[in-house]
């Protein structure tokens, strides 16, 4: 099941691990539409293979590759500069790329636990350095993409250093980008900013996330493998709905969530915020975190 996108003529997208999977549709469907899409990923060489995908099936679609690796924060800086000195409006981001499952604790250039530091931290540090750029457009709107599996801030121990566990550390990255879209959500409204934040979720759908481990010289794990490819499944397309969904309805509502219409499957809908989402208190500590970690914050780009 897709989503029909409504037009986006005139409208800049950024895409984060736009090279496969959802960010890839989601590249797809905003082009389509006629958007102008920066397709940001890690490896060119996947980019461009993208990129000349999406052509085919939309000849005269505006996309381009730039590199973007979310587990380096300086190169998190570079691509944000390199868009600040072009001085284009953001009208839409969205917080995609991800690694999932990694077997054994790996850490990112910065020392930040890879699952963590890759699907929150460069997110957030993106995110920040952006704002400029995105309160310049007319309604802009940040989309994060979050999941199902969502585990606890745990801030004894936020980086997996006294134990690791590969599932655990995948949940509370997607907990942490919840709380990124909830407490920028806020931070809009308290500041009277015409921006929105929201979330969303894939559902389950069938992409090569389980396959971030082969990167790093590892085999996915198996027995989670499994048990995911036999749970009911979508389309990466499908998986890309609800992302597409948040970013581009006329309905969507600031610090919303949209998932699958039945949790795992289905059309883009909204849906529930989890108990541990709506923690005001953890997202505020956690944003504190991050800029402790990053030094990025909102005083650094001049906000």
């Amino acid at each position: 099941m897709t989503y029909e996108v409504p037009n986006q003529s005139g409208k800049l997208a950024v895409v984060t691990g736009a090279n496969s999977g959802t960010g890839k549709e989601a590249a797809r469907g905003l082009a389509g539409a006629g958007a102008r899409v920066i397709m940001a990923v890690r490896t060119l060489a996947k980019g461009e293979e993208a990129k000349r995908d999406i052509l085919a099936t939309h000849p005269d679609a505006k996309v381009e590759v730039r590199r973007l690796d979310l587990a380096d924060l300086s190169s998190v800086q570079e691509f944000a500069d390199q868009l600040i000195a072009e001085g284009t409006p953001v009208d839409l981001l969205l917080n995609n790329a991800g690694v999932m499952m990694l077997p054994k604790r790996y850490e990112t250039k910065d020392g930040l636990e890879m699952q963590l530091g890759t699907n929150f931290f460069g997110h957030f540090a993106l995110t920040v350095r952006l704002l400029p750029l995105l309160l310049k457009a007319a309604a802009p709107r940040v989309v994060t993409m979050s999941s199902s599996n969502q585990a606890p801030i745990d801030f004894e121990d936020l980086n997996w250093e006294k134990s690791y566990d590969a599932n655990g550390a995948y949940g509370r990255s997607k907990l942490a980008d919840m709380l990124l879209s909830q407490q920028l959500a806020r931070i809009a409204k308290d500041k009277g900013w015409n921006l929105l934040s929201v979330g969303a979720h894939p559902g389950n759908s069938s992409t090569n996330i389980f396959d971030n481990g082969a990167q790093y010289g590892d085999r996915p794990i198996l027995a989670i493998r499994i048990a995911w490819r036999i749970t009911p499944s979508h389309s990466p397309a499908a998986g890309a709905a609800p992302m597409l969904y948040a970013a581009t309805r006329s309905d969507v509502t600031q610090g919303g969530y949209y998932g699958p219409r039945f949790g795992l499957i289905g059309s883009p809908a909204p849906a529930r915020i989890s108990k541990r989402g709506q923690d005001t208190q953890t997202a505020a500590r956690l944003w504190a975190e991050a800029e402790r970690l990053t030094g990025v914050t909102l005083t650094s780009v001049g906000l």
